[in-house]
């Protein structure tokens, strides 16, 4: 199994709980990874895939390095990955942007890692996103037959190339053609939601017979339980901080005893890092028109944001551009922490329209919340409006109208977070996942 990124977002999550289920199901999986130890623990490959048997490469010698993406490192580094996200600045530059040159050093130095790892033999790979390690396989493991994971992110930046490629994305071409190629050279593609899949045929020219429907799952450990919220909100807004600002640590956003009056009402959490998927800057614009309409008291507190990484306008800058109040950055916590603050609020809002999926949103209805969410894309196929939760349309009037409505409904927010965990119980439990990818590995990759 392969993931060209280290441990930050949602498919990392995935990796981690499908390497865990495909080893009960008789596979013995090798995992290779990036990894960062500049970042903390939770960044960190061996932290986070404890248990697994992993290959690491670690970008933190390319990252201090004068040229994070020319890096030339001796074995086990790697000049950092690129992304599909065109973030000014940062080092992991949009793949768009990544000239031949630095497309080989990528390749040369997974190529070389992915031999390392299949040393004593392979009988399928298990690769997430379209990256450049599917041209080191290809190079090094050619007979070796390729399961693909899209999880939405390659899309996006294919539906950017196809409308016109932005400024500064000088080779924008060559990488729509290489994600299409290795797709195409994938015997089977994972996709989350029926969406999903009619957006990566389309994009990636493929069959949809090519694809298999698969939802993620979600961990037991995401349960209703007992939480002293006073307790838990004063320990990380107060006592322990880590929100931050732009261009500052963990800990430089933090809030007074007093702010915490706010959270004594009902409690709105979004959860994610701060990229233009997410449209938080529509969030926190619906959350400040909903308030001045509101007779209950109510918070909106955002978890998430990987240190110094956002696109577009930070939370901050759309807070002090509205004016919004009540709203709280609680920061970066890993996968382990999430449980006790989902069990701390009462609605998980998500103002996404072009994500796949939406792996916390099953998190949260597995801890009995009920969702407000957009009427579009892979929430669309998670929440049933009026069933489980809210659907709105993209706009920050009906967004807004459906906070509104979520928020003086106490007694339909039970009810609805109820029927939420029933269906996170019955529909996504990753031992039946597991089962289903394992039936695609065998019958996708001839895997007996």
């Amino acid at each position: 199994m392969g993931v060209y990124f280290y441990p930050r977002g949602g498919s990392a999550h995935s990796a981690r709980a499908i390497a865990r289920e495909l080893g009960t199901s008789g596979f013995e999986v090798t995992l290779l990874s990036g990894s960062r130890s500049d970042l903390g623990e939770d960044s960190r490959a061996a932290s986070f895939y404890a248990g697994l048997d992993l290959r690491a490469l670690d970008f933190t010698r390319a990252v201090r390095s004068p040229d994070p993406l020319r890096y030339r490192g001796r074995a086990g580094t790697a000049p950092i990955h690129g992304s599909y996200e065109d973030r000014p600045g940062a080092p992991d530059r949009v793949l768009a942007s990544l000239d031949e040159e630095a497309y080989e050093l990528q390749v040369e130095a997974w190529a070389e890692a992915m031999a390392a790892a299949a040393a004593d033999g392979v009988d399928a790979l298990y690769l997430h996103h379209l990256t450049p390690l599917n041209e080191a396989a290809a190079r090094v493991l050619p007979g070796a037959p390729v399961i693909g994971h899209v999880h939405g992110t390659e899309l996006l930046m294919l539906e950017a190339i196809e409308m016109g490629a932005p400024p500064g994305w000088t080779h924008a071409e060559e990488w729509g053609e290489r994600l299409r190629r290795w797709a195409a050279a994938c015997e089977r593609i994972v996709v989350n939601d029926s969406g999903g899949l009619e957006r990566a045929a389309a994009l990636l020219d493929l069959g949809e017979d090519r694809f298999a429907l698969i939802p993620n799952g979600v961990d037991p450990a995401f349960a209703p339980a007992p939480v002293d919220r006073r307790a838990h909100w004063r320990r990380h807004l107060v006592a322990e901080p880590r929100g931050w600002r732009p261009g500052r640590g963990p800990g430089s956003v933090s809030y007074e005893e007093e702010d915490l009056a706010a959270l004594e009402g009902v409690v709105l959490l979004a959860v994610g890092r701060f990229t233009e998927v997410k449209r938080l800057p529509v969030l926190i614009e619906a959350f400040a028109q909903a308030k001045q309409r509101l007779r209950r008291q109510a918070a909106l507190v955002l978890i998430g944001g990987h240190p110094d990484e956002w696109e577009g306008e930070h939370p901050c800058e759309t807070i002090a551009r509205t004016g919004a109040r009540d709203v709280f950055l609680a920061g970066w916590h890993g996968h382990e922490e999430l449980p006790p603050f989902l069990r701390a609020g009462d609605l998980l809002v998500h103002a996404a329209v072009r994500e796949q999926f939406g792996q916390v949103l099953i998190e949260a209805m597995a801890c009995g919340l009920p969702v407000v969410a957009v009427d579009r894309g892979g929430p669309a196929a998670i929440v049933e409006d009026l069933e489980d939760g809210w659907l709105a349309e993209p706009d920050v009037d009906s967004f807004a109208e459906a906070i509104v409505a979520a928020v003086e409904d106490e007694a339909g927010r039970g009810e609805r977070g109820r029927r939420a965990r029933e269906k996170a119980l019955e529909s996504y439990s990753w031992r039946r996942i597991g089962a289903e990818m394992a039936e695609q590995i065998r019958s996708g990759a001839r895997v007996g």
